[in-house]
């Protein structure tokens, strides 16, 4: 007998579960007030504007370091989903009534630079990491931001990471 594929609903809710998890397992993600948006196993990340974020109030402009930390931790989450997507689609990986206490650990940077190419503007910014290699011990992610127009950068980040051992 052929096994019935299960539904959409329970397939997105499974997915989305994982994702909350893995991003609840960070409280820095949470005092930053990083989002992620989930299409299929592509990650959007979303650093809602506050005023706390300001660094230059004159300009003003988003602070540097919160703009650094918001690209590594796209980055890292990224690196991390994909990890756990492979695993999950998989079956490898138990899902049901998943929490951040019972996920693999998180890479582990070894470089992160950062390009500055314009002023963070006091508004919403978006990110998106691309995996550029990823083996089982070290992987390499560039990460572009932007805030109202996709083809308007105002960072992008490159970074090496070690990842953790896989667990049987």
């Amino acid at each position: 007998m052929i096994k019935r594929p299960e539904p959409v609903q329970i397939v997105k809710q499974r997915r989305d579960g994982v994702l909350k998890a893995l991003v609840e397992g960070v409280p820095y993600i949470q005092f930053l007030g990083i989002e992620f948006e989930r299409r299929g196993d592509e990650l959007t990340a979303i650093l809602p504007f506050k005023e706390e974020l300001i660094g230059n109030p004159i300009l003003p402009a988003l602070h540097g370091g919160a703009t650094s930390a918001f690209l590594e931790v796209t980055a890292i989450i990224s690196l991390s989903w994909t990890n756990l997507w492979e695993r999950m689609e998989s079956g490898a990986l138990e899902t049901e009534n998943i929490d951040h206490n019972h996920l693999p650990r998180m890479p582990k940077t070894i470089d992160f630079t950062v390009d500055y190419l314009r002023s963070g503007l006091p508004r919403d910014a978006y990110a998106r990491a691309r995996i550029t290699r990823a083996g089982r011990r070290y992987a390499s992610v560039t990460v572009e931001a932007w805030q109202d127009n996709r083809s308007r950068l105002y960072a992008q980040a490159t970074g090496h990471f070690v990842m953790p051992r896989q667990e049987s």
